[in-house]
Order: structure tokens, then C-alpha cells, then sequence
């Protein structure tokens, strides 16, 4: 809805001057400002703990916005408009009364525009301060209407499954489930949302959408970047948990859910839960049979020297951190019976992508295998990121006199029908500011997803069950991940557009 039908809103950013809010939060809500989608009425309350002016402040959000919003053509007059809407605000999380002048700063706020403003808490802090932050958002009572307040939590929703359950029964104490919007940036992005459009509004695909017809699904997420400057958080987290557990978990649950009664959160969010708790757990004795770690050592991309994971600052010279996974899962319901789930996610790759290939099951007629054709399986790549495209791939008759075959593309891409597409913290701002929580994760969403990966984490933190295998930066992982998938007569699936021309060209 546009923006004269939301509520008057007061959005309170903890940790503003972090690096979230300078690169996705205020470029996201200045491109909604500009869009339309603001309410008309809103305040940007904007908590750090370093003293600036207002003038001071400003003027760093809008060299923020010059650098990482999509839209770089606006006018001095709508930054005039917006920049009056933000308030820093000098604020210590570890003090009481810091919190006290907030709830003043609040109620000041709904005296000016005459009612009970919608209240939007956006947690951008470490997860050491959620408790403190929740708590005495509790005590001063500044969150109490269910149908008003809302708080989105930024990831890592705990580091295991105890924790996770931990952080949910604090958050449950303070709050209602409703108005808890765990973000995970990944179930914003256009493509990812348009899995649900394109199975569920299709009468072609959704009766394909199983074990009769289906032969392997794959979900990649590569990086070409390393560890950068994180390297001592990456190293107490890795690519499991940092990767598997939320993103492609998440991906997993878009792919292969039941069609929802209606396009509803509560609905759809029933039903990923659903298949969190269809996905077979692996048994510790099994793990190396459907699991590779590896890390990355030195290497070269684009031929730039990069340095090997053990040599990045901040990372233990012995450290036991995968920073690449591939895995197989199984769906044990009715709908995947038999069909293995190909996971893997790395730094430090041959290229970035992040990426979902559907392998249809070989043509069952043999009227074309006479030697002269090589039939290859039907293929769906829905290509996520840095292209956003979906691609159906099919055999066709080559041009001549004889009767030859040749794979064929059909190609729906987003950036030729919209090359301005809104970034994904757009989208999933404009939700929570609507109390949509249906991309948001939910608590038994999280629980489940940490219990499928328990006996993995386990395993792999005990650092003596599972080999670390390496790779050179710049490659596509270890040869052992290629292992995994050619015990079944598989392999990779590449998405890389000069790979499919040369595929598609033979």
C-alpha cells in the first residue's frame, strides 16, 4: 500500500552508525521515501553511541545514501523532505536512562501528531545486547501494542540450536510472536519471492513439482570474497552455520513447500515449517558420506593473488572453520521421496552466484537415442543473484536437413523488465512497516532449521569426525565435493552464462 494508507510510524534504529544502517538501512528507506511507499508521517529516531549534531549526522547518511543507494538521481528538495525526518539521538545501551529518554522522545512524538504512532524497533546491534535492548524495551513499556509494534532482529538467531531456543524464550517474554520480524536479507531478494509466483501461479509447473518428475534439485551460493575484515567473527561461525542454516535453508523451504490454502504469512509460513521437519536428519555415523568441509587456501581471482583462510587477520593459524560445505539432503514426504537436495556454499570461488537448478528426469522414450543425439535432462535455473533471471532449458531440432537435437533456452530476466529492481532490505522493510511478516522467519522456523544441521555442528566441532579438505581461491571447491554428487550419476550443474552458450552452441 502506498503511503497514504500507513499509519503515522516512529522507527527507532539501534545502532545507526554501524555499518548495516550506512549501507542497506537508511539508503533503504530513503529509495522508499522516494518511491511513495513512506508513511506520510514517520520520524527516523536514530540511536549510536558517538556525539554528533543533527547537521553532523545528516550529512554522513547522505554520503552514505550517494555511495550504496540503488537510486543515485534525486533532488536537493526530497533530501531537504527526508533528512528532517532523522533525529540522532546519543544513546548507551548499557544505561537505563538512555532508555527513559527514548520513551520520552516516543510519547513527544505522538503529542506533535495528535495519536498512538506505529513504533518500528530495528535491532542493528550485536547479539550480546538483544537481551539488554529487549528488556528494557519491555520495562519502560514503549512496545506493548500488539497491532502497532513491531521489532525486526538481525541474524544470527543464536550459534546453535540450545541457544537459539534460549533467545526465542527471551524475546517471547518481552513480546508477542507477531511482533517478532527476524530478518534474513536472503527471502527479500525479487527472485527468491518469485519462486512462490512461479510455481503457484502456473498451471505447467506445479504438477511437474515432484519425485515422478524430478530428478535432483541444486541450491549454490558462491562468494568470490573472502573473510575480508570479519575474519574473527567468521571464525568462531563458518559456512554451516553462517550459510546453510539460514540462507539456503530458507531457499530449501521456498522450493519445496506445499502450495499454502491462501498467500497468507501464518499460511506460508506453516508450511515451510513443514519441510523443515520433512528434512531427514543425517545420523553422526554418516555425516562424511553426505557432507564435505573444506577451506580455502591461496589462490588467484581474476589474477589477483588472494591469500589462503589460515593467513586472513583475525583467523587462528589452526583454526577447524570451514569456509565451504556441500551437502545432500532428503525431503521425507510424500512429494520428494528419493529426491537428493545438493546444498553448497563457499568463499572465495571461481565466480559469484547464488543459484537454483531443478534436473527434470531423462525423456523415458528412445526414439532419439540412435547415436547421432545426445539428449540432455530438462533444466529450471532460477539465478538468484548477481543475475536475476529464470531459465528453462529444452531439446529442439537443429536447423538441416537431418534430424538433430540441440538444448534450447527460454529466458525470463529481470533486469530487462525492470533493470531498477529494489534492493531486498526495500522490500523487507516495507513489509515490517505493513506487518507482513510472511519473509520473516519465525521461532519453530529457526528451531527447526538449527536441529536439521545439530548432529552436523556437532560432529564437525569435535574437529576429529570429518576431514578439512582445501581448495585454491579462485576455484569451484574441492574435488570431493564432486564426489558427493557422482555416486548417484550426478554432478554440478553450472549456471555461468558463457558455460551455457558453449553448452547450448555445440
Amino acid at each position: 500500500m502506498k503511503n497514504n494508507d500507513k499509519k503515522p510510524t516512529s522507527i527507532v534504529v539501534f545502532g545507526a552508525t554501524g555499518d548495516l544502517a550506512k549501507r542497506k538501512l537508511f539508503p533503504a528507506f530513503f529509495n522508499l521515501f522516494l518511491e511513495g511507499w513512506m508513511p506520510d508521517e514517520f520520524e527516523l529516531l536514530s540511536l549510536g553511541r558517538t556525539e554528533h549534531t543533527q547537521e553532523e549526522f545528516r550529512t554522513y547518511i547522505l554520503e552514505n545514501i550517494k555511495n550504496f543507494s540503488r537510486i543515485k538521481n534525486f533532488s536537493e528538495e526530497k533530501w531537504n523532505t527526508f533528512s528532517q525526518k532523522i533525529r540522532f539521538v546519543r544513546f548507551d545501551i548499557t544505561q537505563e536512562e538512555s532508555f527513559i529518554q527514548l520513551k520520552n522522545q516516543l510519547d513527544a512524538i505522538d503529542v506533535n501528531i495528535g495519536t498512538r504512532a506505529n513504533r518500528l524497533f530495528y535491532l542493528s546491534v550485536a547479539p550480546s545486547f538483544i537481551e539488554k535492548v529487549s528488556n528494557n524495551l519491555k520495562k519502560i513499556g514503549v512496545a506493548e501494542n500488539v497491532d502497532k509494534d513491531r521489532m525486526i532482529i538481525e541474524k544470527p538467531f543464536g550459534y546453535d540450536k540450545e541457544s537459539a531456543l534460549a533467545l526465542n524464550k527471551l524475546l517471547a517474554q518481552n513480546f508477542q510472536e507477531e511482533q517478532i520480524y527476524r530478518i534474513d536479507h536472503y527471502l527479500g531478494k525479487e527472485n527468491v519471492q518469485n519462486i512462490l509466483a512461479f510455481r503457484f501461479g502456473n498451471t505447467i509447473f506445479e504438477p511437474l513439482w515432484n519425485n515422478k518428475y524430478i530428478d535432483s534439485v541444486q541450491i549454490t551460493v558462491a562468494e568470490t570474497v573472502g573473510v575480508e575484515d570479519r575474519g574473527g567473527y567468521y571464525d568462531n561461525s563458518g559456512a554451516l552455520r553462517d550459510m546453510i542454516q539460514n540462507h539456503l535453508m530458507q531457499i530449501l523451504c521456498m522450493v519445496a513447500m506445499e502450495a499454502p490454502m491462501i498467500f497468507e504469512s501464518t499460511e506460508i509460513r506453516n508450511r515451510k515449517v513443514d519441510v523443515l521437519k520433512s528434512v531427514r536428519r543425517i545420523d553422526p555415523k554418516d555425516i562424511n558420506h553426505y557432507t564435505v568441509r573444506a577451506q580455502y587456501m591461496a589462490g588467484e581471482i581474476d589474477g589477483q593473488p588472494k591469500q589462503g583462510y589460515l593467513q586472513e587477520p583475525g583467523v587462528n593459524p589452526h583454526s577447524n572453520t570451514e569456509t565451504y560445505v556441500a551437502m545432500k539432503f532428503y525431503v521425507d514426504n510424500e512429494r520428494w521421496k528419493g529426491v537428493p537436495f545438493y546444498m553448497r556454499t563457499g568463499k572465495r570461488m571461481s565466480e559469484k552466484t547464488s543459484s537454483v537448478v531443478i534436473s527434470f528426469k531423462e525423456v523415458p522414450s528412445t526414439i532419439f537415442n540412435n547415436g547421432i543425439n545426445q539428449l540432455q535432462p530438462n533444466k529450471l535455473t532460477i539465478d538468484i543473484q548477481p543475475e536475476m533471471d529464470i531459465k528453462l532449458s529444452f531439446m529442439t531440432k537443429k536447423p538441416g536437413l537431418d534430424m538433430k537435437l540441440k538444448p534450447a533456452e527460454m529466458v525470463f530476466d529481470y533486469f530487462e523488465c525492470s533493470p531498477d529492481t529494489p534492493e531486498a532490505y526495500e522490500t523487507l522493510l516495507l513489509d515490517a512497516l505493513d506487518g507482513d511478516s510472511t519473509l520473516f522467519m519465525r521461532s519453530d522456523q529457526v528451531e527447526e532449521a538449527w536441529d536439521v544441521i545439530t548432529n552436523i555442528q556437532t560432529a564437525w566441532e569435535k574437529g576429529n569426525v570429518s576431514k578439512m579438505y582445501t581448495y585454491p581461491a579462485g576455484s569451484s571447491g574441492p574435488e570431493e565435493a564432486d564426489e558427493l554428487l557422482k555416486r548417484q550419476g550426478h554432478h554440478w550443474l553450472s549456471n555461468s552464462p558463457i558455460t551455457l552458450k558453449t553448452e547450448i552452441n555445440a
